[in-house]
């Protein structure tokens, strides 16, 4: 138990600073779409929410999974962790500035093709915003790799609360405050669009965290050792398509959307803001998830080469479900309260979030079954299987979204993620075998769809506030005691929780 305790305290401070980050940005979900009303504004929420998804796609190609690289490598004997740092963020720095001169130059085609081609500033403005993003990175997991969570967790809710007071104060305060301002910056702003708005709330908060980080890059030299740089990026390369083909499963359901369903452009973009926003509600669920990314990558390589390894990782993971059942369970079953976190007229969408919950578990196991291939230095294989799961999401989308509209994107965005968990079990087992207790996870994962299942049905009978939420606690009870009993022993084991079940 003492790895898991290990990962524990590790993933409870990226956690805390995940949560804390999150949730803050979540805000900005309720603030959005009770500000953005009108058909216009849902409209241009799915104009934002499509933006970010290929910002997302972007961010794939501009950091290359250095990351991931500088993690592998800083964990080896004999590699100078100084010589590390100036080799990876100097090749992001030389080909951040060159991939923005590209993207810069061929703005107004980018916009046509997002069809926000009266708005080319917002491509601009986005280009800069990965630039700091992308120059951010090295330095972020400079602070992971050195245990440093706290530090880590000033910046990120720094920057969150950044963006949130710019986001208010453009969408919201100077409009209702200041229309009537003769001041050329206050008159250049009443000018934009919301979009544009966003976008540039999220570049101030860009440009404060990769100041904020300046401790941290201050003493980097353009001296890269190309030798090492060429190990890093032979292992790192991969992840661009493993990157892409994953950013497929998350995008394109919403281009696919656009593109497909059966309406007029507008009635299409204001479905896709009704997606995203419904989308967010996982947020529970994906929180976690990141937060065990952050302390499960460098933790993995760390533990590489301990001699119970392996049984580490299968314990790992059969707490890591149990979470994500609860995740799963807490945002479920109280819907009817967490619906009140987006719009009233966004909420014709609620019937998805239950199926991209369950996505969102899928993902998470896959995340981390995924280790092995990045511990075998076999990326290949999962460049197949997130190549297989976009073929997934391309052919599913394509398929069903003209019938079934928004519940075709998110069931097959289950599927695919479902397909891959399965994929990278199977491969997994082959090539890095690891003692999964198989069973007893898909047993957790059952009970907690059945459970989720007779709550909704009980509260399909009533109307009540305060009978659902005692259907919600009661079956949530349910779950854990059952959990309680079946883990009794390895509880027991716990810091905290143990002295309870003495």
């Amino acid at each position: 138990m003492s790895g898991i305790k290990q990962l524990a305290g590790q993933t409870l401070w990226y956690g805390l600073s995940n949560v804390l980050t999150r949730l803050i940005g979540f805000l900005l979900t309720p603030i959005l779409t009770y500000l953005m009303v009108d058909s216009k504004g849902v409209k241009e929420f799915g104009d934002f929410s499509l933006l970010y998804a290929w910002i997302g796609v972007a961010n794939i190609i501009y950091t290359y999974g250095l990351e991931t690289g500088y993690f592998r490598f800083s964990s080896d004997a004999g590699i100078s962790q100084k010589q590390l740092f100036n080799s990876t963020f100097g090749s992001h720095v030389i080909t951040t500035v060159l991939l923005s001169i590209v993207l810069l130059y061929f703005s107004h085609p980018i916009a046509e093709f997002l069809e926000i081609g009266k708005f080319p500033r917002i491509i601009v403005i986005t280009v800069i915003i990965m630039g700091f993003d992308t120059l951010s990175t090295i330095p972020f997991a400079k602070l992971r790799q050195e245990n440093r969570p706290r530090r880590y967790a000033f910046i990120k809710i720094f920057g969150v609360l950044v963006n949130i007071a710019l986001v208010v104060l453009f969408v919201y305060y100077i409009p209702k405050h200041f229309s009537k301002s003769e001041n050329f910056l206050i008159k250049w702003l009443l000018q934009q669009n919301r979009v544009t708005l966003l976008v540039l709330a999220n570049l101030v908060q860009a440009f404060f965290v990769f100041l904020f980080l300046f401790p941290e890059w201050k003493r980097f030299r353009f001296n890269i050792n190309t030798t090492l740089l060429k190990k890093v990026l032979h292992y790192s390369l991969p992840m661009i398509i493993i990157g892409l083909a994953g950013m497929v499963n998350e995008v394109m359901d919403r281009q696919m959307l656009k593109s497909f369903l059966p309406h007029s452009m507008d009635e299409n973009m204001r479905i896709v803001g009704i997606y995203s926003a419904n989308y967010k509600i996982s947020i529970f669920i994906t929180m976690f998830i990141q937060a065990f990314r952050m302390a499960a990558e460098p933790f993995f390589f760390r533990q590489k080469n301990a001699v119970n390894a392996r049984q580490t990782y299968a314990r790992v993971m059969k707490w890591f479900v149990i979470t994500l059942c609860i995740a799963y369970l807490f945002t479920g079953l109280y819907l009817h309260i967490w619906q009140h976190m987006i719009g009233r007229e966004y909420r014709s969408g609620l019937g998805i979030v239950p199926i991209l919950l369950m996505a969102n578990v899928f993902l998470g196991i896959y995340y981390n079954l995924s280790a092995w291939y990045k511990l075998t230095d076999k990326m290949y294989w999962g460049i197949i299987i997130t190549i297989l799961g976009a073929v997934v999401t391309l052919i599913g989308n394509y398929l069903f979204i003209p019938r079934f509209e928004m519940y075709a994107g998110a069931t097959v965005t289950m599927v695919c993620y479902g397909t891959m968990v399965v994929l990278a079990y199977l491969l997994g087992q082959k090539y890095y075998q690891i003692p999964y207790a198989w069973k007893k996870l898909v047993a957790y994962i059952f009970i907690t769809v059945m459970l989720f299942w007779i709550n909704s049905k009980v509260c399909a009978l009533t109307g009540n506030f305060w009978l659902k939420t005692i259907s919600a606690t009661f079956f949530m009870a349910v779950f854990l005691y059952f959990v309680g009993r079946v883990e009794k022993k390895e509880l027991k084991a716990l810091p905290i929780i143990g002295k309870f079940l003495r």
